[in-house]
């Protein structure tokens, strides 16, 4: 081979060697950009899954901790139950012209303030609440606006179909489902327990018998003028609570707030002097003492003075009063003499066995503690015998006439069916209480009949229906310095009821508050004459819904008990 020939291959080679170096490092910084994208993409789809599956999680367990058990009544119809709802949301890092958006928000969200809005939308934080619990309309016309920093989540809303109904038993929750009141707050850490969100809270509560009461009670306030009104029906024999209604109520749906007075519950905060009411308490003490013989009397002719007060009688018959004419006719005089030979501690013991000494013991945490003399004398005796000087919530008479009528037995009163085992709280661990003997409380189931056959509570009665009951009136106590003596002459008029009085069955509870009196009633608006012909309304509805049937004869003999005809008021 010729030298140029050599030389020349020699630089050819070296060429190729060259390019065969070059496509090396190119497949090799392929490859390694293959590796490294790949690598990247693995590490791409595996955050991605974690953060799919932290949302998962998060969102799981959002709808755990927002899940709220639903609330029943007695026969499953739904109190209380969640709805899910949007809540709307922004981060104002991504917000352009919020002074803009400010002003397009409010549009659609009239209720709230445009500083408000724009104050968040202006925020430094990353996200903030603008609105909760929007509806589909609003949600709906917020995403018109097409604007990116505005975002939704969904939230559980409470939703209470009944409205006001029920609002003093249910009480309400309010933001990120805190309750405030009710049962929602007393069984808050059962309600909102996600192992039992499946399993409803059930109640004593007869939404049918809530209406009914609920009806007459609205109907009488507006009948009389009253500034307020409640009240009760109470199973006799096993002191579930039926029904409870105070007036004015509230809507939970709207109204969250602790303060407004018309969330005061009456029959379980407010404490009052119930007036006539004690005297039941006074003469079952008596006949079961056997202090008080039921075939005596005692002089009532004229007002009596005790400690410098003279007492009288309202319906004054101006003579001598059988025991049960005593009561019949509501007279004080004939009570406190009663009262006299009981003594001060028999009757301080007799009422402590009532509970009348402590709060009740029902499953809501708002309740009132009766309001007791400061000293127990001669005076207080006096008072107290006929529901002046001692203040009690009207479930306190309830309950006690209860006992008085149903065989003698004290149940505690209760919200919660008492076949619902699972959720009875410790304090109906407790037997039902022995406070009188079953014959006694066969007489004070005749006497409670007497009153509405020929006492002051005859507007009570019902064609075919044999009913028991009790008046009170009582004026209501005065601030400090207002008033003669204390009181005021504005009046609290209950009437307590047992139906069917052979065989009670419910106890039902009614007052007003501040009654006026009409042309109707002569002007006068004491128990008998507003408490007493309401409950006779609801009866009238209640017993055929419930299957009491009428009674064809009066198979309680007490005519020959009144010593002498009752046929006067």
């Amino acid at each position: 081979m010729k030298p140029i020939d050599l030389r020349v291959e020699g630089v050819r080679q070296g060429a190729i060697e060259v390019v065969r170096n070059r496509m090396i490092i190119v497949m090799a910084l392929f490859a390694l950009g293959f590796v490294t994208l790949s690598f990247k993409l693995v590490s791409v789809g595996v955050f991605q899954a974690n953060k799919e599956i932290g949302y998962r999680t998060a969102s799981a367990n959002n709808a755990l901790l927002m899940a709220r058990a639903d609330i029943v009544d007695r026969n499953g119809v739904v109190l209380a139950t969640n709805l899910k709802t949007p809540s709307l949301g922004v981060n104002p890092h991504k917000i352009n012209d919020p002074e803009l958006l400010s002003y397009r928000i409010k549009e659609v969200l009239p209720s709230l303030k445009r500083d408000d809005i724009l104050a968040t939308l202006t925020s430094e934080r990353r996200h903030a609440w603008i609105k909760r619990k929007l509806t589909p309309k609003q949600m709906f016309e917020i995403n018109k606006l097409g604007e990116p920093g505005l975002v939704f989540s969904d939230a559980e809303k409470r939703i209470y179909p009944h409205g006001s109904l029920v609002s003093h038993v249910l009480g309400s929750v309010g933001v990120d489902n805190q309750p405030s009141a009710g049962v929602e707050l007393y069984f808050n850490e059962r309600l909102s327990d996600p192992l039992c969100s499946e399993e409803p809270l059930e109640l004593s509560i007869d939404i049918r018998l809530q209406h009914i009461l609920n009806q007459e009670l609205n109907n009488y306030m507006e009948k009389f003028s009253a500034k307020g009104g409640a009240g009760l029906i109470l199973d006799a024999k096993t002191g579930e609570v039926l029904a409870l209604s105070s007036l004015p109520d509230f809507d939970p749906n709207e109204n969250n707030d602790p303060t407004d007075p018309s969330r005061f519950n009456q029959i379980l905060q407010g404490v009052y002097e119930l007036g006539s009411g004690f005297k039941t308490f006074t003469i079952a003490s008596g006949l079961e003492s056997n202090v008080v013989d039921l075939g005596g009397g005692y002089d009532a002719s004229k007002p009596v003075r005790v400690s410098g007060f003279t007492i009288h009688d309202d319906h004054a018959k101006n003579r001598w009063l059988s025991v049960p004419e005593i009561y019949v006719y509501s007279s004080n005089i004939g009570t406190l003499k009663m009262a006299q030979e009981i003594g001060v501690d028999g009757q301080k013991e007799f009422f402590e066995k009532l509970g009348l000494f402590r709060k009740t013991d029902i499953e809501i945490h708002e309740k009132g503690n009766p309001i007791l003399p400061y000293q127990w004398g001669p005076t207080e005796l006096v008072s107290t015998s006929y529901g002046h000087g001692i203040a009690v919530t009207p479930l306190h008479l309830a309950s006690g006439v209860a006992a008085m009528i149903n065989g003698g037995r004290l149940n505690p009163a209760t919200l919660i069916r008492k076949d619902a085992k699972q959720f009875q709280t410790v304090s109906y661990e407790q037997d039902e209480f022995q406070v009188i003997s079953p014959e006694t409380s066969e007489v004070m189931r005749n006497l409670m009949h007497l009153v509405v056959e020929f006492g002051t509570g005859k507007s009570a009665k019902v064609d075919g229906y044999l009913i028991g009951g009790k008046t009170g009136t009582a004026n209501k106590a005065a601030e400090k310095g207002d008033g003669f003596r204390g009181y005021k002459k504005e009046i609290i008029s209950s009437f307590v009821a047992a139906f069917p009085i052979n065989d009670p069955q419910y106890v039902i509870f009614a007052m007003l508050d501040e009654p006026h009196g009409i042309k109707e009633t002569f002007n006068m608006a004491s128990g008998g004459w507003t408490a007493a012909p309401m409950v006779g309304n609801i009866i009238r509805k209640v017993g055929p819904l419930m299957g009491i049937k009428p009674a064809q004869t009066n198979d309680i003999e007490f005519e020959e008990m009144m010593l002498v005809s009752g046929t006067e008021e």
